[in-house]
Order: C-alpha cells, then structure tokens, then sequence
C-alpha cells in the first residue's frame, strides 16, 4: 500500500482512483462500528450534552469516527485470524491491506486522534488519551482474551467516547454538568453489563483464537442473561430517567423482543440479527437524557 502511495504522486492520473480506493479501506475498517459506537454515541452526546451547540454535529460524527479507527486498527491487526472466520470483507483478510501496514497506521493514528481533540479542549484530548491507554491494555496486553476484562474495557472504552463525544457537542467543551455525568455513568453501566451480545456471532473465530468470550464459557446462561439484563435496566431507566408509560412500554417489548431472538434463535445469521436489534435498543436507551429536566 505505501508503494502505491509514492507510485500515486509520481503519476497524478492514478492519485484519484488510489484516494477512493484508501477511503474505501479506511471505511471497511470501521464498517461494523457504525451501529455499535458511531451512531449510538453521537445520539447519545446529541441528547446529553449541556446546552447542545446545533452545529457540532458533524464535529461529534468527525471525531468519534477517528477514534473508532484507531480502535479499529489496533483490533483487527491483532486477531487477523478470527476476521478470517467472522468477518472475511474486513481489509486484511480480503487482502486490501497487510497486518503490517495495518500496524503502522494503527500506532500513527494515534497523533490525528491527540491534535483533532487538542482543537477543543484539554479535557477532550484527556478522554482521547485515556481511549489509547485503555485500548493498549485490552490488545497489547491481551486483556480481551477473558470475558471479564474484557467487558470491563469494553465499559471503560465507551465511557471514553462519550466524555469526547458529549464535551464537543455542549457550547462548553471543558465540563460536563450532573445529567451527563450520570448518563455516561448509567451507558457505560449498560454497556458493560450487556455488551456480550455482539460476542454470540462471533463464536468460532473467538473459539480458533482462544479467546474466552461469556458465550463461550457460558452458553446457556449468557444467552438467559439478555432477556433479563435488557428487561431489569429497561424498568430502571424509566425510573431514573422519569419516562412516560409510553416510553417505558417501547423500551420493555424491545428488551423482550431482544432477549427472545437471543433465547431461542442460536444460528449465527440470527445472532447478527439480534445484535442490530440490540443496538437499535441500545440507541434509544442512550436517547432517554433528552426527556429528563437537567439538573442545574
């Protein structure tokens, strides 16, 4: 790939076709964070935020996408194997990118990621910081191999989004009032307690890498785990959130409806079926701040 890059600016006509063809990739490799952390944290830090600025929408999108490639990169350069099984369309098993490359980009992105945050506040390149920290600790350090490590990073990685995500979209990126602070406390509660659903699809490349997801351990017991996390956090949220019936009534048949499909559909196309559903879930769960009164 970086050949190409040198080929491309001695040649201008190819420069084009090799700058789609670079994005392409870039998208590939976040391509399955969109319904897991690039949508659901933008709505979260839209509906979050204190005294929301309408035009950092594009800003919160900007930065969150950075930060799900660094996590991307650093991913997927480790467990190459398990992408060969799971998700064959990602770069490197389609052979678009090598794991070397992979790993160059991976610790370069690191920079992009400090000076887009450093353009905000010291507090938003802390949460970035603290992003890279946790990620070297769940990859280098082989903390993703145990479920429980590894839903606690899991946890602590979207805490890390939010706080970015929440502080450029207020008018005051330096501070976060009560509500917020709450709210990323309850998502990351939320997150780590359930975030095993998106392990259940991913199974026989887990299982070809030894890594010891919940599913794997506890197959039975994981899967009864959604129905009653989903439902127990639906009734709660309505109570700390102070949500109409309404609400309350969607977001308990979802949890149901999650939970069943989870319960009673094992293949591996139901899983990722279930997944999407849980994020549509999750997305509105992370939606909820919006309905409460801020506290001053």
């Amino acid at each position: 790939m970086f050949s190409l890059i040198a080929t491309s600016l001695i040649d201008g006509a190819s420069l084009l076709p090799f700058v789609f063809s670079f994005l392409k990739t870039l998208f590939l490799f976040t391509k399955s964070d969109f319904k897991t952390i690039l949508i659901p944290v933008t709505v979260f830090a839209a509906t979050t935020a204190p005294h929301v600025d309408s035009a950092s929408g594009v800003q919160v999108l900007c930065w969150t996408w950075l930060h799900c490639l660094h996590c991307a990169l650093a991913n997927q350069s480790l467990d190459p194997d398990e992408d060969a099984l799971n998700k064959p369309d990602r770069p490197i098993p389609s052979g678009r990118v090598t794991v070397a490359q992979t790993r160059v980009m991976r610790w370069a992105c690191i920079i992009p990621c400090l000076a887009l945050s450093a353009m905000y506040s010291t507090r938003v390149v802390q949460a970035s910081a603290a992003l890279a920290f946790f990620l070297y600790i769940y990859n280098e350090l082989k903390f993703n191999a145990h479920w429980l490590s590894r839903n606690f990073l899991n946890g602590a990685g979207l805490a890390c989004f939010e706080v970015g995500a929440t502080l450029i979209a207020g008018r005051d990126r330096s501070t976060l009032d009560t509500t917020s602070k709450l709210a990323i406390a309850i998502s990351t509660s939320i997150f780590m307690t359930t975030i095993h659903t998106q392990d259940f699809k991913d199974l026989l490349g887990d299982e070809k890498i030894g890594r010891k997801t919940l599913p794997m351990v506890f197959p039975w017991a994981s899967r009864i785990s959604v129905i009653i996390e989903l439902t127990a956090w639906s009734f709660a949220l309505r109570y700390i959130w102070n949500t109409n019936t309404a609400t309350s009534v969607v977001m308990v048949t979802l949890s149901s409806i999650v939970g069943a499909r989870f319960l009673f559909m094992d293949s591996i196309d139901s899983d990722q079926k279930s997944f999407y559903l849980y994020n549509v879930w999750l997305t509105f769960a992370n939606s909820l701040p919006a309905l409460t009164i801020r506290a001053l």
